[in-house]
Formats: structure tokens, sequence, C-alpha cells
């Protein structure tokens, strides 16, 4: 499967006809329809649904789709840092992060590191841990910030002194809101909106105890924000870690701590033995002078 006919094969899909598509390519419908063909020849299945005007894809098409869209980011990236080898520190880090405390430490680490070396650029990435970690194992992210616990096999990174502390999301009129603090018992018979993440969900089980299994959960999210949503409308009450908490308007949505409190640990991580952009290596440099000095100081 050729880099060159995904590169067709995305082009087709976003433009949704051969005719602009070839056009937008600079080659003749008659090519691009034959390398379509020799692509659908070659996986074995149908990746188009051909109609009169429009093409869409199957879901054989979606699937190649994801994928292609992940190679060709990763072939971009890789021919981009092969030429910054020989250039001056340039390029772009990647870092991907939820909604968490410890996103607060970003701006001064870039802020820094942005003096010494004014030409490399960032992209933040949002999305839940096990995305994060996917991403970050396909070379896709650079450096993740991830609660704990994190596999050492696959992750180097550097522990944040800063925990992430586990709060109750609630309207400001409900009655809890007047509460400084929320136990399990002031929970019975509500509707909760837990983490989606398994092993995270677990942390709000054991505070629960035993009363877990009379716990009605009525909503996942993978983000905190996607819950508040729902808190807002009245359909139930948040258990999430503090976050972007502080930035939101609190005549619409208000937090408690829980009694007794979670607290959780969080790190900078990035991909172990994988060969580091000049970019992201002075990264990661950066991050551990300033974190340190933070610590000693």
């Amino acid at each position: 499967m050729e880099i060159r006919v995904l590169r067709y094969f995305l082009t087709v899909a976003r433009e949704g006809g051969i005719n602009r598509a070839a056009e937008i390519l600079h080659i003749t419908q008659p090519t691009l329809s034959r390398q379509l063909a020799s692509l659908e020849e070659e996986v074995g299945v149908k990746l188009f649904e051909r109609g009169a005007r429009k093409i869409k894809l199957t879901n054989e098409g979606i699937l190649l789709r994801r994928r292609a869209e992940e190679i060709l980011s990763l072939v971009d990236r890789t021919q981009k840092e092969l030429i910054e080898q020989n250039e001056l520190i340039e390029g772009r880090v990647v870092i991907g992060c939820g909604e968490m405390t410890a996103v607060g430490l970003l701006p001064e680490i870039i802020a820094s590191f942005h003096e010494k070396y004014p030409q490399v650029t960032y992209d933040i990435f949002t999305a839940n841990a096990d995305v994060v970690k996917e991403q970050m194992e396909q070379g896709l992210i650079d450096i993740g910030i991830l609660l704990e616990p994190i596999d050492i096999e696959t992750f180097d990174f550097l522990r944040l002194k800063h925990q992430e502390r586990w709060v109750l999301l609630t309207r400001p009129d409900d009655p809890l809101a007047a509460k400084e603090a929320v136990s399990p018992k002031d929970l019975k018979g509500k509707p909760l909106i837990l983490p989606s993440r398994a092993n995270v969900r677990n942390e709000v089980s054991n505070w629960f105890g035993d009363t877990f299994s009379e716990a009605q959960v009525l909503f996942t999210s993978n983000l905190a924000t996607n819950g508040a949503l729902m808190v807002q409308a009245g359909l139930g009450y948040s258990i999430t870690i503090e976050g972007a908490i502080p930035f939101w308007d609190e005549k619409k949505i208000v937090s408690r701590p829980l009694s007794p409190e979670i607290h959780s640990d969080s790190v900078f991580a990035w991909k172990r033995s994988q060969p580091l952009t000049p970019a992201v290596e002075r990264f990661v440099k950066e991050m551990r002078f300033l974190l340190k000095a933070s610590v000693d100081g």
C-alpha cells in the first residue's frame, strides 16, 4: 500500500468525488479512478459507494480513512523531523493532556522554552488518558500529561508535585452546594456522572466503599466539561478531578471536595526507547530543570 495512493484516497474521501479530487491532485480523472480500483483490489474490500454525483465511504472505507490519516500524519512528522536534524532547533512539540490541574504548569515551561527556541511551535491535544497514551505509543504525541499509575516499561516520566483533587460538580442552587464537602452518604440515590476510564472509576468506587453497589450511575464521560453540561441541565452530579473547574462560571456550576478526600498523582511522560527530535529532547530537559527548580525552591 503506497503512501502516494493513500493520499489519493484521503483526498477523494474529503472531497466526496473523483473530479474535484483529481483537480486538487493535478492528475487525470481516469488515472485517479484506476488508482482507487487498484487500492480496493489490494485491500480486498469495497471502499466507496459510488453515486451519480458523489461517492461516499463504506464502513471499511471509514476505517481505512482513520488509519490512513494516522499513517500520513506520522509520515509527515517523520519527514519533517529528519530535515530538522541538521537545522536550527525548530519544529513542533505535540503535548497530549486531559482537563487537569497539572496543565497549569505548561505556560511557564513553554514561555521559558520559547525564549531559548523561538522557532519551535506547539500542538496541545486534549483527550482522555487512554487516547493520549495510544497516540504516544504510535508516535503521534511527544509528551503526555497523565494520571498515575504509569506503565514504566513503555514510558519515561517526571512525577509532578501537584496532585489532582477529586470533587463533586453540582448546580449552585442544589442543596449539596451548601455543603463544605460531600460524603458517599450524601450521594445515596443521586444520579451520578463518573469518568469513562475503568481504572479511574475504581478510585471512585473505593471511595464509596460498600455503598457503591447502590450508586445510580446515569452517565460516564471522558472529559469533565461534557459531564458538566449534564450537571448544568440538572441531570446528575459529576465526580471528577478539579482540572479546569477554576475557569468555569460559578453561577452555573460549583464544585465541592469529597470527604474523605481523594487525590491522584500526575506525571509528564514520553515514550521510552524512542528517539526524540531535537526540539522535544530540549523541551524535556527544560521540563526537568524547571520542575527540579520548583521543588528545590
